[in-house]
């Protein structure tokens, strides 16, 4: 399963997000708004209005979210390893 983080420079919840998804050791990839701004559009017209925003697999949400982070499946761990 691919993980993707959109976030931005200076948010706390994005990097909260990220620091979990690290210390439960999660593969990611971190797309930053600020150097991307054609994401921020298209997160817009999925209907997003704040960061962070996680895509991972058929799953998204926005904000620092625990309780979605510890739903997310043992095969993202796998991509480390």
């Amino acid at each position: 399963m691919r993980i993707t983080i959109y976030t931005r420079n200076d948010c706390v919840q994005c990097h909260a997000t990220k620091r979990a998804m690290e210390s439960r050791g999660f593969d990611f990839e971190m797309i930053n708004i600020d150097h991307h701004p054609d994401a921020a559009d298209t997160l817009r017209a999925q209907g997003f209005r704040s960061l962070p925003v996680v895509i991972a697999g058929d799953v998204s949400w926005s904000g620092f979210r625990p309780d979605m982070i510890n739903r997310l499946r043992p095969e993202a761990i796998a991509a480390r390893a």
